[in-house]
């Protein structure tokens, strides 16, 4: 008797097992497109991500970069200070999106330039991700916001 309530609990445990591995299996699966990975432009200058990668890059708009072109198109560096990537964007930018202001865009590299899906602003002046704060601090640009 004994023999028989002891293989129970150990197939109890098993399918228990399979069970917790196929749904953090699925949960993976499920999250893989909506996992994006940040880099600062010195990183993706330094280590080229593939162009099947989609990830999130930040910093500062660079100074006389931002052109507007036909339709929605547009093109402009991002810094973090210690390098620039160019980013082109087509869509309608955010109100506050401007040269020397804080960005996030989300997409991939193709040929040498972030071909942006999604780019955010800082939504007021004194805001900028975290990302980006640590990614301008590590290059020595970062200024604080005045009061």
């Amino acid at each position: 008797m004994k023999s028989l309530k002891k293989q129970r609990r150990i197939q109890l445990i098993a399918v228990a097992v399979v069970a917790l591995i196929g749904a953090t299996a699925l949960i993976g699966y499920g999250m893989r497109d909506g996992i994006n990975f940040f880099r600062a432009p010195s990183q993706v200058v330094a280590a080229p991500p593939s162009e099947t990668e989609v990830f999130r890059i930040g910093g500062l708009v660079e100074e006389g970069t931002l052109q507007r072109g036909q339709g929605e198109q547009i093109r402009f560096s991002v810094t973090d200070g210690g390098a620039s990537v160019p980013v082109v964007y087509t869509g309608v930018l955010p109100d506050l999106f401007g040269e020397n202001e804080g960005m996030v865009g989300t997409g991939s590299m193709r040929n040498g330039v972030f071909e942006a899906t999604e780019i955010l602003a800082r939504h007021d002046e004194t805001y900028m991700p975290k990302e980006v704060v640590d990614a301008l601090k590590a290059q020595g640009v970062y200024k604080e916001p005045e009061s």
